[in-house]
C-alpha cells in the first residue's frame, strides 16, 4: 500500500513538472484582451476606444506570433526583428491617436513601465535602490533621418 501511495505521488509530481515546462504561448486574442483590460484599468477607456485598441493589439499580436513561429522554426530573417519592433511602434502610435490628451499622458507612463520592466505590482522601491527617470518620447516615434553630404 505504501508503494502505491509513493508511486502515485511520484507520478503526480512528474506530471506537474512536465506540464509546467511546456511553454504554451498565449493566443493573439488572449494578448489583445489582456492589453485592453490593462489599458482600460489605467486609462478609463470608453467602448469605442476599447474596440479600436483591441483591433490594433490583436493585429500586432497576430503578426508578431507569426514572426516568433518563423524564428523558432529557424526561418527568420534579419528584417523580421525590425518588423517586430516596427509593429510595436506603429501600434503604439495608433493607440495614442485614439486616446484623449489626458489619457495619452497616462499611456506614456504605461509604455515606460513596460519598457523598464516595472509593473503595477512591483512599484515598491527596495531599500538603497534609486529610481531613474527616463524619457520615452524617442521610443514612441522614429527620430528624423539626417542626410549626410558625401
Amino acid at each position: 500500500m505504501k508503494r502505491l501511495v509513493i508511486l502515485f505521488l511520484i507520478l503526480v509530481g512528474v506530471n506537474g513538472l512536465v506540464s509546467a515546462q511546456q511553454n504554451k504561448m498565449p493566443t493573439p486574442t488572449e494578448i489583445a484582451q489582456k492589453n485592453v483590460d490593462e489599458l482600460d484599468k489605467r486609462l478609463k477607456l470608453n467602448g469605442t476606444q476599447k474596440s479600436v485598441i483591441y483591433s490594433f493589439t490583436y493585429n500586432q499580436a497576430k503578426e508578431q506570433a507569426e514572426l516568433i513561429k518563423r524564428q523558432q522554426a529557424g526561418n527568420s530573417k534579419e528584417e523580421d526583428v525590425d518588423k517586430f519592433y516596427k509593429l510595436q511602434n506603429e501600434t503604439s502610435k495608433n493607440i495614442r491617436n485614439v486616446l484623449r490628451p489626458e489619457q495619452q499622458l497616462e499611456y506614456d507612463k504605461v509604455i515606460e513601465e513596460r519598457l523598464s520592466g516595472k509593473s503595477q505590482k512591483n512599484k515598491k522601491k527596495k531599500k538603497g535602490e534609486e529610481e531613474v527617470e527616463s524619457d520615452i518620447k524617442g521610443l514612441l516615434s522614429a527620430p528624423p533621418v539626417e542626410k549626410q553630404n558625401q
